[in-house]
């Protein structure tokens, strides 16, 4: 059962990681989509709830390993998501555009443990200055029920919540589609880049659920 959300008044004012264009002031539901079967792995539309296109995601499948890259509605690279090669804990980087400068990185994602029943991120900006002990944000919940909810910190103060969407045309047409809701003053590019990691760590479902 997932927990309820907390008050969004308990949030900042502003959670700005890709930038303030994409905090809102208001609650933002995303609608994402993903092609069961696809020959570019990882193909992600992004939409708010009247269909206008946010974000898309290009995907590297004949590559060493995985690469994502996530951009705007014109075609414009945002944000290179890649797996760290020969890592314990499925460890994902975020950076800016389409670098992979450790310069220009923006945030780490990986499993809390090597070995899990349910999926339990952590999400490291950086900024973070713990050296890995204290993350910034979490993921926890179901992917294979597209019930995960990402908090803040090691809080109970959810920032965007995961829920699934049934679709008899969804089904058919070979796509899986869910639901993203984003609360008030939450980089909603950010919280776009995490539902790509996720489904890039759980892809061959190994690990956690």
């Amino acid at each position: 059962m997932m927990p309820q959300p907390q008050p969004a008044t308990s949030q900042p004012q502003s959670v700005a990681i890709v930038g303030p264009q994409y905090c809102v002031p208001q609650v933002l539901d995303l609608a994402i989509v993903r092609k069961v079967m696809s020959l570019t792995d990882g193909s992600f539309v992004v939409t708010d709830a009247a269909d206008n296109i946010l974000f898309k995601v290009k995907g590297h499948v004949f590559s060493i390993h995985d690469r994502r890259v996530l951009v705007d509605a014109a075609g414009n690279p945002l944000m290179t998501l890649t797996e760290k090669i020969m890592s314990a804990h499925d460890r994902w980087q975020a950076f800016r555009g389409d670098s992979t400068d450790p310069k220009d990185l923006i945030f780490t994602v990986k499993r809390s443990a090597m070995i899990q029943l349910k999926t339990k991120l952590h999400v490291f900006l950086s900024t973070n200055t713990t050296n890995g002990h204290v993350c910034d944000f979490r993921i926890e919940g179901s992917w294979s029920e597209r019930s995960c909810a990402i908090y803040a910190g090691e809080s109970n103060s959810i920032v965007a919540q995961m829920h699934k969407k049934h679709s008899v045309q969804s089904v058919l047409l070979g796509k899986d589609k869910f639901m993203v809701t984003v609360y008030p003053n939450v980089d909603y590019a950010f919280i776009a880049a995490i539902i790509v990691i996720l489904d890039g760590i759980n892809k061959d479902d190994h690990g956690g659920d």
